[in-house]
């Protein structure tokens, strides 16, 4: 299909032509760049034939049961595989047969379909497909076996280069919807407890905790769910007025374990119960010691078992090892050069040409990372293969040569600026070089 791109009808036309209100569309313009109509000499849109169609495009997805921001990932991505979305999209798109699960259908089979019918960006598919699976299995069982794993599996695909981000986002937005609603219909509480389930400060995953929140309703506790990055101090403020029988923590990533470290060693001088998890503590378990509190397991499915012990039999509160003195100096010290750091690693680097975004990006990471080893007081907790460059390789397109450089730079600043208070960082980071 080829359709003539010459500016030729104004918004009026348009407006007939597609029944989509003018601020309607002025609004997708300047959110989404879509349409992208040129302009007069006194700044009137004018629309060519192929505007036209991509915003009938659009609305035939919102039809659909697309809102217009996963329309526009649709368009975006079959533009970026090099698909014209106004040709190809019809012929990709699930038909109402496959959104069907037979009553023999095994979890695997649904989850399958379902995130098959997410990569396809078919959200009505998608939602059949969920529906039924409510109608086949208990909703605990569903939200595992296909919601949690089944993001895991998109988690994987886009770390591995398979999916494209839209695609995960798309499937984590749904599934978080669908969580969100059964959340909201969970039954009254029947049993006595009263539990705040919530992220700490710089953690933004919350399937897990949110997924945990409807497992704990439906075994009749009362919860108060506070979602992604909560703050210390707005924690504190939430313990005076609800004086819960424990606090529930997760955490992904070892920045967010640091910040839910301070939240544990703030609620242990209070004496309110503290339980955690999430992935980094499964990833690494040698941070579990590092904090003040319940360690609920490596699986969801047993943590509502290991909240009941907590609540009936309150155990004494395992072992917790001290951050070495040595390391809160580290970390006094290491805060205090951050900047001169960052900056004297951006003066070798310009001299190679490097990519503004690369560095700025690597500092962010990196600098985040060190400083919450220091907190855990343990630097080997950020590994010798450097995970984190895995995402910045990713994300930002960064050439294995420019991240050996970078991390040289960066040993060459921070020998600089750091004197002997900074032994464990410079000690990381030598053996980092060494290995890069």
């Amino acid at each position: 299909m080829s359709l003539d791109m010459t500016p030729t009808y104004n918004l009026k036309v348009v407006v007939q032509e597609t029944g989509v209100k003018p601020d309607t569309l002025r609004a997708w313009e300047r959110r989404y760049g879509l349409p992208c109509p040129q302009r007069t000499t006194g700044r009137h849109r004018l629309y060519s034939q192929h505007d036209i169609e991509t915003i009938k495009w659009l609305v035939a997805r919102q039809e659909e049961g697309l809102s217009i921001s996963h329309s526009v990932e649709l368009w975006e991505n079959l533009i970026e595989t090099g698909k014209n979305p106004l040709v190809e999209y019809q012929s990709n798109t699930p038909t109402a047969s496959t959104a069907t699960i037979s009553p023999g259908s095994t979890v695997a089979d649904i989850r399958h379909a379902w995130l098959e019918a997410c990569i396809d960006f078919n959200e009505t598919a998608a939602e059949q497909i969920l529906t039924q699976a409510f109608a086949l299995y208990p909703p605990v069982m569903v939200c595992l076996e296909v919601l949690q794993k089944g993001l895991a599996q998109m988690g994987e695909w886009w770390y591995s280069n398979e999916i494209t981000v839209q695609q995960e986002h798309f499937a984590s937005a749904l599934a978080m919807r669908r969580l969100n609603a059964l959340v909201a219909a969970a039954p009254q509480p029947t049993r006595s407890g009263r539990m705040i389930v919530a992220c700490p400060a710089q953690e933004d995953h919350v399937f897990a905790p949110l997924l945990l929140t409807l497992m704990l309703r439906y075994n009749g506790w009362e919860v108060i769910y506070l979602g992604a990055n909560v703050p210390l101090a707005r924690l504190e403020v939430m313990l005076q007025a609800v004086h819960p029988d424990l606090v529930i923590m997760t955490a992904q990533q070892l920045h967010s374990a640091a910040n839910l470290k301070q939240v544990a060693e703030f609620l242990h001088k209070q004496q309110v119960a503290m339980a955690f998890g999430g992935h980094i503590f499964n990833y690494t378990p040698q941070i579990r010691k590092r904090i003040p509190g319940y360690f609920l397991g490596e699986r969801l499915e047993d943590t509502v078992r290991g909240v009941s012990n907590i609540l009936t039999h309150k155990p004494t509160v395992p072992h917790t090892e001290a951050v070495s003195p040595a390391y809160r100096q580290a970390l006094q010290h290491y805060r205090q050069q951050q900047a001169a750091i960052e900056n004297h690693v951006w003066q070798i680097l310009r001299e190679q040409n490097a990519v503004y975004e690369h560095i700025t990006n690597a500092n962010l990471y990196l600098s985040r990372d060190i400083i919450a080893a220091l907190q855990l007081g343990d630097m080997t907790l950020l590994g010798t293969e450097i995970h984190w460059t895995e995402k910045l390789l990713l994300n930002y397109s960064m050439p294995p040569v420019v991240l050996h450089h970078y991390l040289e730079a960066y040993y060459q600043a921070a020998k600089a600026h750091l004197g002997p208070e900074g032994r464990p960082v410079l000690g990381w980071l030598e053996g980092v070089r060494a290995t890069s």
